[in-house]
């Protein structure tokens, strides 16, 4: 046996190289451009821009060590990019195509920090902040392994009290098929928000997104009689169950996730509870 010892990168180009190449896999976030330019006005580069799952612009910092500067250094960034959406969009365009510019959510920009580790400090600061924040540790493992750990995740903007938030997923239910998918739709989100720290709402016109750092849940709204949720399941790793799961991938639907679950009644979210929590393992 051989132990394998985390190490910090050589230098900070190194981690930001690596996750660019694979940034998609790692977190959900479809790269546009590296060391992208802000301008003479402000003077500076954003290590990596992209778009997350549900179409919201993230900026991803990088630090090789601890550096108290990186959350301001990513919020100054992000109040960049507030103020230039038209040029962001354009990026978009140019990368990803006019379909995806024309569906940026600029209800939830993100900054994604990763850096060698963070002080309690830091973690304190992002609380302060009305922005969405994830603080991610990154280690290396020999020559071949990456380690990414989320220490701090915080959602933008004050999060509403828990009744208030049923009520409203009760209402838009109510408004298609009655008080039975009301309950149905109150108690999935109870479930899925309450499966760990760090779980944030993204609300899409066609879907509800689940996330802790990538998606791990898409709740599309509820039809008639059965309520589609959307899970980061591999199909084949399980045993599908007719009226109840099926495999999706490669079929077009709303929201991310290969593993369709449909649910009719409270019991089917019992039945579902094992498969929202390997979901929520994965992301």
């Amino acid at each position: 046996m051989t132990e394998v010892v985390p190490r910090l990168a050589g230098v900070e180009a190194d981690v930001q190289g690596l996750v660019e190449a694979h940034m998609e896999t790692l977190l959900g976030v479809r790269f546009l451009a590296s060391e992208y330019g802000t301008g003479s006005v402000h003077g500076g580069r954003i290590d990596s821009l992209g778009l997350d799952e549900n179409g919201s612009p993230v900026i991803v910092e990088y630090k090789r060590g601890t550096d108290a500067g990186v959350i301001n250094q990513g919020l100054f960034y992000l109040s960049w990019l507030m103020d230039h959406r038209a040029e962001f969009e354009q990026l978009v365009r140019d990368r990803l195509g006019a379909t995806a510019a024309s569906q940026v959510l600029w209800s939830g920009p993100r900054l994604i920090c990763i850096a060698g580790d963070y002080t309690r400090y830091d973690v304190h600061a992002v609380r302060e902040h009305r922005r969405s924040i994830d603080l991610v540790r990154y280690r290396l493992f020999g020559n071949d392994l990456l380690g990414l750990e989320t220490v701090a995740s915080i959602n933008g903007g004050l999060p509403a009290p828990r009744r208030a938030r049923c009520l409203s997923v009760a209402q838009a239910a109510s408004d298609i098929q009655g008080a039975a998918m009301a309950e149905l739709a109150a108690t999935v989100d109870e479930v899925l928000l309450g499966l760990g720290d760090g779980v944030n709402r993204v609300e899409r016109k066609q879907y509800r997104a689940y996330q802790r750092l990538r998606n791990f849940a898409c709740v599309c709204p509820p039809q008639r009689t059965k309520l589609l949720v959307y899970l980061k399941i591999n199909p084949a790793d399980i045993g599908l169950v007719p009226g109840f799961t099926r495999d999706v991938s490669g079929l077009g639907h709303h929201g991310t996730g290969d593993l369709e679950v449909q649910l009719r009644s409270a019991r089917d979210v019992e039945r579902a509870q094992d498969l929202f929590r390997a979901s929520y393992a994965a992301a």
